[in-house]
């Protein structure tokens, strides 16, 4: 969703303006610092699988919440630029694993942070939980319901914190949304969600392997490929669907209070054919909801012009988050919401100044202390920090397994609706 400069200004202005004097306004200003040391120290982590996102986590990872000890991935590779990360950061090297299970005997641990490929995700953090780790899991829960079953009913049996990766839970702009805006009723009913993510080029990686012997056959990849571009075969991915939708159906169930309880669903491999890849590129999925909500998910390899946002549209105003960054709020009868709260003309020094992205005409910045964007990766250290909190304190998740699997149990039947060609599925 591609918004004017004046829209864009409109939009901010009306959202802040709507959080005046709530207290989510106030979490919105401090959210996005990094609180101190966590209480009682840092928790003895080892991460499972540092190729592309688990490296995003353990960039974000912060000293004082996390020691990081040891690092597990069969690609030497993805180790490699693991270390280039711990050095980066000035951290003290970690041990190197290709095996995840001796890394578990090997070492002392309190927990994992695993991003492996998706069709591993029900075995390893079910294993760690069984060997008294707790558990940081990449998103989506499972590539399976059954798995995402067992990985639950195993923390309930161990006792042991299992957290997934959606980091928008930890997000300070949607937490002031959810609070100060769906909760508070500004929206006013809401029927109908629009989520997006469409990007402009094939999804496939290119790389050499390690080696000229390098097998990963004994891991369940026939070749290279099949392990760096795993999320292009079915056996190990449930495509777009699990990758990007289930992000932003766990917003939607988040902001409905309630899962899906149908899909429809449709795509297929029309622009990348190409090298045997099997998930679509492009999707296009409705979400049916209870009290006649609807949430309407596409996803397109062919053209980058919306990019990606979660969009909610009520009786009384619309609501639209986009790329994890800014937040608008746009009234239904239009024009700028009215407000007591100061508003202090352009130059004058305000919290929120003018970006470049801004027209010169703008009327002014919204001084509320909270800041205009947030920086995306930072959902991912709070993320991080929050489940270390967590084993040291006890302190709630903001996304557990019982509010991870609705998202996962909604994509798995998406993806199982292309896949099979079926019209509509009961979720």
């Amino acid at each position: 969703m591609n918004l004017t400069p004046e829209q864009q200004e409109l939009g901010r202005r009306n959202f802040l303006k709507a959080l005046a004097g709530t207290p989510a306004l106030a979490a919105l200003a401090v959210g996005a610092a990094i609180k101190g040391p966590v209480k009682g120290g840092p928790v003895r982590v080892g991460f499972i699988g540092v190729g592309g996102q688990g490296r995003v986590l353990l960039e974000q990872t912060d000293p004082a919440y996390a020691d990081v000890l040891a690092l597990a991935d069969i690609n030497p590779l993805s180790l490699g630029k693991a270390d280039d990360v711990l050095k980066k950061k000035g951290l003290h090297p970690a041990r190197h694993y290709a095996e995840w299970k001796e890394m578990l005997e090997k070492e002392n641990l309190e927990a994992v942070i695993m991003a492996p490929p998706l069709w591993m995700h029900a075995d390893i953090a079910s294993g760690c939980m069984e060997a008294g780790k707790h558990v940081l899991c990449e998103k989506m829960m499972a590539w399976d319901y059954p798995g995402c079953e067992r990985m639950r009913e195993t923390a309930r049996k161990t006792g042991k914190i299992l957290e997934i990766g959606y980091q928008r839970n930890y997000n300070p702009i949607y937490q002031a949304a959810h609070e100060g805006i769906v909760k508070a009723g500004q929206l006013g009913d809401v029927y109908h969600s629009r989520i997006v993510w469409h990007r402009n080029g094939t999804w496939r990686r290119k790389g050499e392997p390690p080696s000229a012997d390098y097998d990963p056959s004994r891991w369940g990849y026939p070749d290279y490929d099949h392990l760096i571009n795993w999320r292009l075969y079915w056996k190990y991915s449930r495509g777009l669907h699990a990758e990007l939708a289930s992000h932003q159906v766990n917003i939607v169930n988040w902001f409905f209070g309630a899962e899906p309880e149908a899909v429809v669903s449709s795509g297929g491999v029309y622009r990348f054919p190409e090298g045997g890849r099997e998930v679509p590129d492009h999707v296009y999925t409705i979400l049916e909801y209870p009290h006649g909500r609807t949430a309407v998910f596409t996803s397109i390899e062919s053209n980058a012009y919306d990019h990606y946002y979660e969009a909610f549209y009520g009786t009384k105003a619309t609501l639209i988050l986009r790329g994890e960054t800014e937040a608008y709020l746009f009234d239904e009868g239009g024009g700028e919401r009215p407000t007591t709260v100061d508003v202090t003309p352009k130059g004058s020094g305000p919290a929120l100044d003018a970006s470049e992205s801004r027209s010169a005409e703008a009327a002014g910045s919204f001084k509320s202390g909270a800041p205009e964007k947030i920086e995306r990766v930072a959902a991912y250290r709070l993320e991080v920090s929050g489940f270390c909190a967590s084993i040291r304190t006890g302190k709630p998740l903001l996304c557990g397994p019982d509010r991870a699997i609705g998202s996962a149990k909604a994509c798995i039947r998406a993806a199982e609706a292309v896949e099979k060609k079926s019209t509509r599925l009961s979720v």
